[in-house]
């Protein structure tokens, strides 16, 4: 739970890098939260509960995919490519720092230490 309130705290923020847990526990809560809505909705016979609730987050859904495409090293447009998008939203971020920020495991996750930054071809 702690995951989805930072990425309601980070409502509209798109710069940066989000883990691959804040991501999928944000969407797994969601769902969650969308399925509980929808329950009460035909409860009471409406749609406006469920509706609410996704228009609430659309733009923090849109950000932490953004941020999620950032940690591996991709442009936030990638949400835009079906299928590719969700093999990026389930890859391991790139170990260390990169263009779009600093490392959100902190350089300590799995292969960090035999990472190696490409070296710039065209030297200034």
């Amino acid at each position: 739970m702690n995951y989805y309130l930072t990425v309601l705290k980070k409502y509209a923020q798109f710069s940066g890098r989000a883990r691959r847990a804040e991501y999928w526990y944000f969407t797994l809560f969601s769902v969650i939260i969308s399925i509980i809505l929808a329950i009460i909705d035909a409860a009471i016979g409406g749609k406006a509960l469920r509706s609410i609730y996704s228009l609430a987050v659309l733009l923090p859904s849109i950000a932490v995919g953004v941020r999620r495409m950032h940690d591996v090293d991709k442009s936030g447009w990638f949400i835009l490519i079906p299928f590719y998008n969700l093999v990026l939203a389930c890859t391991n971020g790139t170990p260390g720092d990169n263009e779009y920020g600093a490392d959100p495991k902190g350089g300590t996750g799995f292969g960090a230490s035999d990472y190696q930054k490409p070296y710039d071809i065209n030297p200034a």
